[in-house]
C-alpha cells in the first residue's frame, strides 16, 4: 500500500506579518533585533509577559514589536522566521491531536483531504490552537472542541444558520470565521458538511 503523502504547510500570514515587522525595527523603534535582545537579556527578565510589559512601559514599544521581540528573547529568533514556523508546523497538529484527543485525528485528516480537494489555491497553516484554511483569507478552521469532537469553523458572514451549522456570533463580533458544525464521527462528514465547506472556500474567491 502506498504511503500516504504528507501535507504541504504554508507560512501563515501572522508569521509572515511579524518577519516584516522585526526586518522594520531598526527603522520603526531605532533598534534593530539583536539590539533589543541584549538589551533584554541585561534586564535578566525570561518571563514573556515581563519582558513585553518592560518594553512597552521603559521604552514606549507597541503592542506587535513587544510581543515579537518577546517571544524570539524567549522562544529564540528562529521561531519568528518562515523557516522556523515550516518546521514547526507538523509539531502544532501532533500536539492538537495528542492525548485523548488522538482519536479524533482520523476525522481531522478526512476533513483536511476534502478542503485541498476545492482547488489548487487551498493553503494550510497549522497554529498552537487550530488548524486554518486559507484561499485569500480564512475560509475555514479545524479544531477539537472537546474530547470527543472536532470543531468546523466556517467563514460564511451573515448567512442565518441552518440545518447542522451552529452560529458562532462571529458575524456580530467581526471576527472571520461566523458558523460551526460540530464532528464527533465519519458519518458527520456528509453531503451538508462538504456543501457548507465548499460554499465557505467559494466566498473566499474575492
Amino acid at each position: 500500500m502506498a504511503s500516504k503523502k504528507p501535507v504541504t504547510y504554508s507560512v501563515h500570514p501572522a508569521v509572515a506579518h511579524g518577519h516584516a515587522i522585526i526586518a522594520n525595527l531598526a527603522g520603526t523603534t531605532g533598534r534593530s533585533l539583536p539590539q533589543w535582545l541584549k538589551l533584554v537579556a541585561a534586564q535578566k527578565l525570561d518571563e514573556r509577559r515581563a519582558i513585553m510589559a518592560w518594553l512597552k512601559e521603559a521604552h514606549g514599544l507597541g503592542m506587535s514589536s513587544a510581543m515579537l521581540i518577546a517571544e524570539a528573547a524567549t522562544q529564540g529568533s528562529e521561531s519568528l522566521s518562515a523557516e522556523g514556523y515550516l518546521r514547526a508546523a507538523p509539531g502544532y497538529v501532533d500536539t492538537l491531536f495528542a492525548g485523548p484527543k488522538t482519536a479524533l485525528r482520523p476525522l481531522y485528516e478526512k476533513l483536511l483531504g476534502i478542503a485541498l480537494q476545492l482547488g489548487k489555491d487551498v493553503k494550510v497553516s497549522p497554529g498552537k490552537t487550530m488548524v486554518p484554511l486559507y484561499r485569500k483569507h480564512v475560509f475555514a478552521q479545524l479544531k477539537p472542541g472537546t474530547r470527543t469532537r472536532l470543531d468546523l469553523g466556517l467563514a460564511l458572514g451573515g448567512l442565518k444558520a441552518e440545518g447542522r451549522l451552529i452560529d458562532t456570533g462571529g458575524f456580530a463580533k467581526k471576527d472571520r470565521i461566523t458558523h460551526r458544525i460540530a464532528i464527533a464521527s465519519s458519518a458527520d462528514i456528509d453531503a451538508e458538511t462538504k456543501q457548507w465547506l465548499a460554499r465557505a472556500y467559494a466566498l473566499d474567491a474575492g
